[in-house]
């Protein structure tokens, strides 16, 4: 077996990188040709450029997609730009919004993944004869230890915890795991800057790319306020009592968990409880009522061995990551008349929807990921849901 897990020599295999023009995936396309791979490096360019191509922390345009070239030459590996443009817009940045505007949380880089990177990318791949589409991700991948099927591939968290982006691909698809590789999983990333130092690559110093690309300097409400221009609609902002505190100019400049900012001064510390897109409510309360014990699922994909219907009948205890910056913690995949749901055995505060929830089988660079699914509804303690939800039911008979 080569390092890829192919039964044959390296130079008869065929690899392509996807590169976006950032320190990890050139060291991915260093290390590949290195080892003799029929090596072909890939970038998208995923959006308009023109605002960030001077912009540090950018990815997949401008100057990013003129790094990606000039490592390629270093390498001596043919390089190709995909015009993807119209295809990112219409499946990241558009649901992106939507997302937004109608009380969510969104994670456009999963999305990214799930369609222009894992889904298109891949198909190019294969197009061109590779046999396995390689990634900058710090994520493993090794035979499965109990595959339903052969050559089926499992997802480990990787070595540097730091660098974990196994919350960023809960959605890869079995199908594309057994394609994927992830040659960085377990590196440090100070050795892969110290590798593409040796390797004389331009981007060795590089900043890292932001989460979401196509967001200038993080403001969330601009980019959906441009797409969107009706979307900045006025509403209340109202306690979970029932007392309406004032007033807000769209709900699209919150964020569920936010203290600061909100607009109001009662004299008590409040948090932004829920996101109420139908009535455009802005819902505040104590810290308290941030505090959730079970999110409902949607958009499930399950990577265990068994069955997920099995699995969640009987209670399925794992792991689960409702944010990308917190470590796994205890939790219970279940199902009841109303679907799946995940039970946080420790609670987490400010949990929203359009979230990831995605689920492992421990908390060290061993632990397996076995998928997860996107938030669709929290539900908090007792007493804090039984107040939103006659605010809501009051608000619904209005």
């Amino acid at each position: 077996m080569n390092s890829l897990d192919f039964d044959r020599k390296p130079e008869e295999t065929r690899v392509v990188v996807a590169m976006s023009g950032g320190v990890d995936s050139s060291v991915v396309a260093g290390l590949l040709k290195r080892e003799g791979y029929d090596v072909l490096g890939i970038t998208l360019q995923l959006y308009d450029h023109g605002a960030a191509v001077h912009r540090a922390g950018s990815c997949c345009a401008g100057q990013d997609i003129d790094d990606a070239r000039r490592v390629c030459e270093t390498l001596g590996i043919p390089h190709y730009v995909l015009d993807y443009e119209a295809r990112f817009r219409e499946t990241v940045i558009n649901p992106f919004a939507e997302s937004y505007i109608a009380g969510e949380t969104p994670i456009p880089c999963v999305a990214c993944n799930q369609t222009v990177k894992f889904a298109d990318l891949l198909a190019t791949a294969r197009e061109l004869g590779a046999d396995a589409l390689a990634t900058g991700h710090y994520i493993r991948s090794r035979p499965s230890p109990k595959p339903r099927y052969g050559g089926q591939r499992a997802l480990y968290r990787p070595t540097d915890a730091e660098r974990d982006q196994s919350y960023f691909l809960f959605a890869t698809t079995q199908e594309q795991i057994d394609y994927l590789r992830f040659p960085l999983g377990s590196l440090p990333k100070t050795e892969t800057r110290r590798l593409a130092e040796e390797m004389g690559l331009v981007v060795a110093r590089k900043a890292d790319s932001q989460d979401i690309c196509f967001v200038p300097q993080g403001k969330y409400s601009d980019i959906v306020s441009k797409l969107k221009p009706n979307a900045a609609l006025a509403g209340e902002i109202v306690h979970l009592d029932g007392r309406v505190l004032g007033t807000h100019e769209g709900i699209l400049h919150y964020t569920i968990g936010q203290r600061r900012g909100i607009g109001v001064a009662t004299g008590e510390p409040l948090y932004v409880v829920y996101l109420d897109a139908r009535s455009r409510r802005v819902i505040v309360g104590p810290k308290e009522a941030l505090e959730t014990r079970r999110v409902r699922l949607r958009d499930v994909n399950w990577l265990g061995d068994e069955e997920l219907e099995e699995a969640a009948a009987r209670g399925f205890e794992c792991f689960a990551k409702v944010r990308s910056t917190r470590q796994p913690a205890p939790a219970v995949l279940k199902c009841d008349a109303d679907g799946l749901y995940v039970e946080l055995v420790e609670g987490e505060a400010g949990v929203a929807p359009g979230q990831a929830c995605a689920l492992y089988s421990g908390t060290g660079e061993d632990a397996r990921v076995y998928g997860g699914g996107f938030i669709r509804r929290s539900e908090r303690e007792p007493a804090a849901e039984a107040a939103l939800q006659a605010l809501l039911g009051a608000s619904a008979a209005a």
